[in-house]
């Protein structure tokens, strides 16, 4: 049976867009309820400027607060050398960082060219080389950007090219503002792959314009193995305008699971980790599956369950703890 492997990216990528802050405490079980579906890989934090990105400002007090169950991989992202050293002093088992192929967004995102992240990625990958940790990085604006517009494929495959030379454990393609298709997704897929043959490829897609889940069975038609999802959809960027969620992994498990294709992942434990988000954020979630119910149903005949929508009786709580 064909394999897949999914990278929840829902305690980073999700979180730290949302207006509600959620306490430690909510961040620490979201992780838990996480690994306790069988996810083996995940985003757990930013190690960024906390004035910057609010929601990432315990990064340290998750890290301390995570069990370290065998075969659990905490991924923290950093955008610098200072972002790198904090990761790995909180106890991250693997780093990723991102270079943006826009250097308008690099610019906006990382307070640097693009050159300069190059630069600093080679850097960052010596060093956790050094210490025995993971290392990974992700060409952000992979498909366009919404400031320059278009990205030439022939720019990201140069980037992949030299990112190479820092040894990752895989480079990622990301559509950080959804904007790509599928024929886009395998034609860039390829070229990546001819142009670092052997490489491992992971795929973050977003679904600003619906076409999320239908990029990542490109990718998969394309060899990808590997792919990043967010519980419920939850996510964006905060430095990318109009940037929406990821794809919901909710809704990528099911497409998988009709497929045949196996993950590793509890689809149910899924789907109630997506409720309680839903009453945590104080508001339904993008993800579909959560709306629409499993097919079929459970052995216990489980219909779809909705939380309902913050109203005047039941407002959008501001912190939870």
């Amino acid at each position: 049976m064909k394999r897949v492997e999914i990278v929840e990216v829902g305690p980073r990528d999700g979180l730290q867009n949302e207006s509600v802050v959620l306490g430690t405490a909510a961040k620490v079980e979201f992780i838990n309820r996480i690994v306790a579906a069988g996810v083996r890989r995940l985003e757990v934090a930013s190690f960024v400027n906390p004035k910057k990105v609010p929601q990432m400002a315990d990064a340290e007090e998750i890290l301390r607060a995570l069990p370290r169950p065998d075969g659990v991989v905490y991924i923290g992202l950093v955008l610098n050398r200072r972002g790198f050293e904090r990761a790995l002093a909180a106890g991250c088992n693997e780093i990723g960082m991102a270079v943006v192929a826009s250097d308008t967004f690099n610019i906006r995102n990382q307070g640097v060219t693009t050159e300069q992240s190059v630069a600093d990625w080679l850097e960052i990958a010596a060093a956790a080389h050094a210490a025995g940790i993971r290392a990974q990085v992700t060409i952000s604006t992979a498909f366009g950007c919404p400031f320059e517009g278009e990205i030439a494929a022939a720019r990201v495959v140069g980037l992949a090219q030299r990112l190479a030379g820092g040894r990752p454990h895989e480079i990622a393609l990301a559509d950080t503002v959804g904007v790509a298709v599928p024929s886009q997704v395998s034609e860039l897929v390829a070229r990546v792959r001819e142009a670092v043959p052997g490489m491992p490829l992971r795929c973050h897609f977003h679904n600003t314009r619906n076409t999320g889940i239908a990029n990542a069975y490109a990718a998969l038609e394309a060899g990808v193995g590997v792919l990043d999802a967010s519980i419920g959809g939850i996510g964006g960027c905060p430095f990318a305008p109009a940037a929406t969620g990821n794809i919901p992994t909710e809704d990528l498990l099911y497409m998988l699971e009709r497929m045949g294709i196996a993950t590793g992942v509890d689809l149910d434990a899924l789907l109630e980790t997506g409720r309680w988000v839903q009453s945590q954020l104080g508001r339904t979630v993008p993800g579909m599956l959560l709306k629409a119910g499993r097919f079929p149903k459970t052995k216990s005949g489980e219909a779809a369950q909705v939380a309902s929508l913050p109203s005047a009786s039941n407002p959008r709580p501001q912190v939870r703890a």
